[in-house]
Parts: structure tokens; C-alpha cells; sequence
């Protein structure tokens, strides 16, 4: 099931899976782009539940709808986890 962690996240994992993030959300998760919003530091359940909305569809948004739809479980927690551990600016 989408969106429920079954073993740790993967800090690592997310850290590499996050260059693709980078071009709007910058390389230490401060955006780069006006639309885009700063992801250091956030809440992991908060951006795990975001990401998760992308991925089934729930929310909708031309870009992060693609980048999040092939994204699984597992991959979405590493990104929740690693966002998460960065040092909010």
C-alpha cells in the first residue's frame, strides 16, 4: 500500500533518489525555483502524505504528478526521511 513505511527509511537512498529533485528544490532542499516550496527540514510524515498525494493522484500538479507516479513506497520514505534531515534556512 502506497504511503506506509514497512522497515526504516534510507537517508542515503534518499539523498540520491533527491538529484532529481534538486532543479526546483535546490541540492539542500532549498528551493531554487518562486513555485517551488523549501523541503529542509520539513516534517517526514508531512512530506511522505505529499508525495504519496502526488503518486496515486489524490493531488494534482503537472510536474511533482509525474516526478512522484513512479515512485515507490520505499523510495517515497527515503525522500521523506533525507528532506527531513536537513537543516532548515
Amino acid at each position: 500500500m502506497v504511503g506506509v513505511q514497512a522497515e526504516a527509511a534510507d537517508i542515503a537512498a534518499g539523498k540520491t533518489l533527491a538529484v532529481r529533485c534538486s532543479a526546483c528544490h535546490g541540492p539542500a532542499g532549498i528551493a531554487v525555483t518562486p513555485d517551488a516550496p523549501n523541503l529542509a527540514g520539513q516534517n517526514e510524515a508531512y512530506l511522505s502524505a505529499q508525495l504519496t498525494a502526488f503518486h496515486t493522484g489524490a493531488r494534482q500538479n503537472e510536474m511533482m504528478s509525474m516526478m512522484a507516479k513512479p515512485l515507490t513506497d520505499a523510495q517515497i520514505a527515503d525522500l521523506a526521511a533525507y528532506y527531513h534531515s536537513l537543516p532548515a534556512k
